[in-house]
């Protein structure tokens, strides 16, 4: 079997590439490499994100849920610059490009990167980001969904995008049917933005 994004230490050359990505009107410098998702690019789903949501208004505790090189934490970093921002990945490689990044960016300070299990049980978020992994599998999926949303603090959302070929839609209803308020905030270009809140 081929490795993937989500292998927690992946094996292929770590070999770096730079790549400039918008977000919320600013441009951002990053580097990417081989072994984690997106390798080289910004991504079609979390292009969609930056498109159709607003950053956070206030200051807060974010999470971007799946890191991988960074993109979300440095974006929500540099957007909301009181903001604390956690950047969350199994993969190793992913790990050390977003914590390169924000540190070249000059929001390292703000931005914490840890594995799952290295976040401290009683931090909550008060908007958590992610295009989230959905080739882990379904039951993966939503058991790292339910864990994660389930972090969120009681006035707090968090901000999805999933393409809709790959369940979008049938994601959205799961969601609803463990009693989260799932709305559609907007779709674009083959994908669905999705806001997710507490009961």
């Amino acid at each position: 079997m081929g490795e993937h994004y989500f292998s927690a230490d992946p094996t292929s050359a770590e070999v770096r590439h730079p790549v400039t990505i918008s977000a919320w009107g600013r441009q951002l410098a990053l580097q990417t490499s081989s072994g984690v998702f997106a390798a080289g690019r910004l991504d079609a789903g979390t292009a969609v994100l930056f498109r159709e949501a607003w950053p956070p208004a206030r200051p807060g505790t974010f999470l971007d849920l799946g890191c991988g090189y960074g993109v979300i934490a440095c974006a929500l970093a540099s957007a909301v610059p009181q903001a604390a921002v956690w950047a969350v990945d199994v993969n190793e490689r992913a790990l050390r490009l977003c914590r390169d990044n924000a540190e070249a960016l000059g929001v390292g300070p703000r931005v914490t990167v840890a594995r799952p299990d290295e976040v401290p049980a009683g931090v909550e978020f008060d908007e958590i980001w992610s295009n989230p992994p959905i080739r882990v599998g379904k039951q993966a999926l939503h058991d790292l969904l339910l864990h994660w949303l389930g972090r969120l603090a009681p006035a707090g959302r968090a901000l999805l995008v999933v393409g809709k070929n790959l369940g979008a839609d049938s994601l959205q209803r799961w969601l609803s049917t463990q009693g989260f308020q799932c709305e559609r905030l907007a779709s674009a270009k083959g994908f669905r933005v999705l806001e997710v809140r507490r009961p």
